[in-house]
């Protein structure tokens, strides 16, 4: 008994030590919650602090720095019109950018806004710059559940500035350029026909040059004897006019000499070695320029360390992603538009276009030209395949079957492409038009001899780029010589040449999407092999390339995963 009252003491005393220790955890939380309820909740009446865009403002960045931006959206969701334009040219706008996606939230909520109340003039929103900082995002995705979480704020951009759209295809269609006119710096034909390099190549033209001229120097000193202190009056038209036969016998020897010495077909090579040197030069300008837009775009790209196309192709998708994801463009038609159409058609049944032919026979030979691109992947890859699968020294080698005829039709597209462009460039010189000029002569110049490429793609002589393309898979595979005496691979070569010719010459041109990046498949643009593994969507090799017309897919690629 004696222990009952020290136990009931050291009972009470315990208790009265824990309560002073509730105590005083509810007094230091209570200035935690005091400022959880200073940044989350408003004031009672729920209205007094969207009076003052200074209060606004301080709020929001409150709100912004505990990341609690879908109560931050809330407060922009009711504001007024001038409070709006107010708060939103103090907004550190940079400061949310540093915060994507997580502040997707709150600036879609002020694109959605000002979309609602429509107000004139437009507030100077810094649009252009969330755009490009989401290119970047998606250029290098690193976070999971990107797309979810921006796919509202592109939307929202896209319906605030619809000349975005614009400037991102642009951009694109920029980089596009840029990766493409860096496959030109390979190797070109002599005058023989040999792949050599460009340098090889301007080095032994000069050379033959220098000899031809040195002979023609040495004619003309020879013929100097007579011509150097001639008498001008013996050039006179009276002169001229009495000279006799042997005279115009002799004068015929000495100039058909000179020309037979400088007019020699294989002088005419330097020309189009030149002009390969100048597409180069221009390309790697481009290269430049569209590498340095990156570096503007992105501070931390390390651009000096990664390869040239796989950073422009990076940024190209970041475009197309965000392009995509700004959903479907949809413009209503004008009035205007509609009646001068109407009145158009009733004037005539004839189309005054620089077109080569209308819409309706453009889309019906359109998707014939989609289904030959089919059929020559379906049918003559197949037939190609199989007579190489009868190559002894191929036999071991599969992957490298499937990359020799990958390699063939990307060749074919690049080289029709190039041939293309150099014709167009042929007449303008020819016609003394200067190559850099926009007039619209030229430009009607230029329209007038594409028609005539297009209208005939059939009759077209194309055994110098199927020669090419052929010569330069040899070239790489020259380990391979029983490729040279494989028939159904020339067969090939000359049925991409000639697909590829018709379609770059259609006028919209298809072109191959040349983004052959072993990323993640991407079902808009990829379609996956029958016999891939189907749990992975892991790309290990393309086997097809896409084909494109106007920025939209019309044949995706086939990809092994």
């Amino acid at each position: 008994m004696s222990m009952e009252p020290k136990l009931l003491k050291q009972l009470l005393l315990k208790n009265h030590q824990d309560a002073i220790y509730q105590n005083q955890c509810q007094s230091l939380c209570l200035p935690m919650a005091d400022s959880r309820e200073r940044i989350r909740g408003p004031s009672r009446d729920g209205r007094e602090f969207l009076t003052s865009p200074r209060q606004v403002l301080r709020r929001l960045m409150l709100l912004s720095e505990g990341r609690q931006y879908r109560e931050a959206a809330g407060v922009v969701g009711r504001l007024g019109p001038s409070v709006l334009h107010s708060v939103i040219a103090e907004l550190p706008i940079d400061l949310l950018l540093e915060h994507l996606p997580h502040s997707a939230y709150l600036l879609e909520s002020f694109y959605t806004r000002l979309t609602t109340l429509n107000s004139t003039p437009k507030p100077d929103v810094p649009s252009e710059t969330v755009v490009w900082q989401l290119v970047r995002l998606f250029a290098n995705p690193h976070e999971s559940g990107l797309r979810q979480r921006c796919s509202k704020l592109m939307q929202a951009l896209a319906q605030y500035e619809p000349a975005l759209r614009q400037a991102l295809r642009e951009r694109r269609r920029s980089f596009d350029n840029a990766v493409q006119g860096l496959g030109v710096h390979g190797l070109t034909t002599d005058a023989s026909g040999q792949l050599i390099s460009l340098h090889v190549a301007l080095k032994t033209e000069l050379q033959r040059h220098v000899d031809t001229y040195k002979m023609a120097i040495h004619k003309l000193e020879e013929l100097s004897m007579v011509t150097i202190n001639q008498d001008p009056a013996h050039s006179s038209h009276q002169r001229l006019l009495a000279i006799n036969y042997g005279d115009i016998q002799q004068r015929l020897i000495d100039n058909k000499t000179l020309l037979t010495m400088l007019d020699k077909p294989a002088l005419k090579q330097l020309y189009t070695l030149v002009e390969n040197l100048s597409t180069r030069v221009e390309n790697d300008k481009e290269v430049l320029s569209c590498v340095g837009q990156v570096k503007r775009l992105d501070a931390q790209a390390h651009i000096e360390k990664r390869p040239a196309a796989g950073l422009l192709m990076n940024f190209s998708r970041g475009c197309e992603v965000v392009l995509h994801m700004m959903g479907p463009e949809s413009v209503p038609p004008s009035p205007l538009a509609a009646n001068k159409t109407t009145a158009a058609g009733s004037a005539g049944g004839s189309s005054c276009s620089d077109g080569y032919h209308s819409d309706d026979s453009a889309s019906e030979d359109g998707s014939e030209l989609v289904s030959h691109y089919r059929n020559l992947y379906i049918e003559n890859r197949a037939d190609a395949l199989e007579a190489l699968d009868s190559l002894p020294q191929l036999k071991h080698v599969h992957s490298l079957k499937a990359k020799i005829l990958f390699s063939m039709i990307v060749l074919s597209f690049r080289l029709c492409h190039g041939m293309r462009e150099r014709k167009v460039l042929e007449v303008r010189r020819v016609l003394n038009c200067p190559l850099d000029s926009s007039s619209e002569t030229t430009l009607a110049l230029d329209r007038s001899v594409r028609h005539h490429l297009h209208e005939t793609t059939d009759s077209f002589p194309l055994g110098e780029i199927e020669r090419s393309v052929f010569n330069q898979v040899l070239s790489t595979l020259h380990e391979y010589p029983c490729l040279e005496s494989c028939p159904p691979l020339t067969h090939f070569v000359s049925a991409c040449v000639r697909l590829a010719w018709r379609m770059i010459n259609q006028k919209a041109p298809y072109y191959l999407d040349t983004d052959f990046n072993l990323g993640f498949l991407r079902p808009e643009k990829h379609e996956r092999h029958p016999q891939s593994d189907r749990r992975s969507d892991l790309i290990k090799a393309f086997l097809w390339p896409a084909l494109m017309q106007n920025n939209q897919c019309a044949f995706k690629a086939v990809v092994a995963t």
